[in-house]
């Protein structure tokens, strides 16, 4: 399932290949998420041209929203959607973090209210699992118990310890051989929680593994290091997945401590709200800098959104047209992804330091421009 191909010499940056049900994922590599079963004003068509090679969706949502026995009556996950490229989909843990409002949890599972019609939804450990076998996806992720941060070191190893006890149980369920398990490292910012944690998870011996419960509002620097001692004791011979995250600055800091796949809403969020993910740095499009600039986005990039000048592309926003957020949408992604590409190849050529400090002084010179 697993290739590990090159490890870079002087960081943890790998280079590495995920086999699935669905196709083969070249890693490092960034999914869009999708989590009703679209990246959100992205056709698959136009999506796959964007190069990505995997997509997330999500548990909860869709067994809500139109049921993952609907989704199962019309073909499973990957004709429903379009897609017919490796899909992961996410337990429903986030749920319990972000709808914490409207769920009680205990040791069996939580019980949500729905935020749709109020209708109480019971997610055990073997209920998610059997939600994802039915919608097919390559990969599922167990149930974890993601709390808030900060919080005090007792809520965090409770919840902590309850993640290891619900990764069996969601490892005992499964009975789907073409999908695979991810198992997720939780602790908050406490670094001997996250270890304990992730030995407790490798002894389970999932395979893959993911680092949950950062990017939540924490400083970036607190996430990197959680980042890096997590990764001293994960599996080498694994694939390692940072959930939520992020900027494009964030990945490569987080390829450069070892992490292989990422996720996050941020480049189509962000895209739907006129921001622009670009080498020098985010561009703001509804700045008045850009109603008569004539350049595309960036020169580089050959995405639908960089044929048309940055004010044509400003002049939808202000005139609320709905082709710029579809338009911003899959440049961003585009960008993530040709990021991805460079780093794959800077990792094969033993460059990815070069690459890493040039990028990253891009980035900085630009975000202190975009301030001026």
């Amino acid at each position: 399932m697993f290739t590990l191909l090159k490890q870079d010499e002087k960081t943890s940056a790998r280079r590495s290949r995920l086999r699935t049900a669905h196709g083969i994922v070249e890693l490092p590599t960034f999914m869009p998420v999708g989590t009703l079963g679209t990246v959100k004003g992205v056709e698959t068509g136009l999506l796959r041209e964007t190069g990505s090679q995997m997509i997330l969706g999500n548990t909860y949502h869709l067994s809500l929203r139109p049921g993952e026995r609907v989704v199962q009556a019309l073909g499973g996950l990957h004709v429903f959607s379009g897609w017919d490229k490796p899909i992961l989909t996410d337990s429903g843990g986030f749920q319990i973090f972000s709808l914490a409002n409207i769920r009680k949890i205990d040791e069996q599972g939580v019980l949500f209210q729905s935020h749709i019609d109020g209708r109480r939804i019971e997610l055990t450990p073997e209920r998610a699992i059997e939600i994802q076998e039915v919608l097919g996806s390559d990969i599922a992720m167990v149930l974890d118990h993601l709390v808030a941060l900060p919080n005090d070191r007792s809520t965090i190893a409770e919840a902590m310890q309850r993640t290891i006890r619900w990764a069996k149980r969601c490892r005992d369920a499964a009975t789907l051989e073409t999908q695979r398990q991810f198992a997720i490292v939780q602790g908050g910012l406490e670094p001997d929680l996250r270890c304990e944690c992730a030995e407790a998870l490798a002894e389970l011996n999932f395979p893959g593994y993911a680092i949950g419960g950062l990017s939540v509002g924490e400083p970036p620097e607190q996430m990197y290091e959680i980042i890096e001692t997590v990764m001293s004791v994960m599996p080498v011979d694994k694939p390692r997945y940072l959930m939520g995250v992020g900027r494009p600055e964030d990945l490569l800091e987080g390829i450069k401590r070892g992490v292989d796949l990422f996720d996050c809403v941020m480049p189509t969020r962000n895209g739907r709200n006129a921001m622009a993910f670009t080498d020098d740095g985010p561009l703001r499009l509804r700045n008045a800098k850009y109603e008569r600039d004539p350049r595309p986005l960036e020169e580089s990039c050959s995405c639908p959104a960089c044929q048309r000048s940055r004010g044509y592309i400003r002049h939808l926003f202000m005139s609320r047209e709905m082709l710029g957020p579809i338009l911003l949408t899959i440049h961003n992604i585009t960008y993530y992804q040709r990021l991805m590409s460079r780093v794959r190849e800077s990792i094969e050529q033993s460059s990815f330091e070069q690459l890493y400090q040039s990028q990253m002084q891009r980035y900085r010179q630009g975000i202190a421009e975009s301030k001026t």
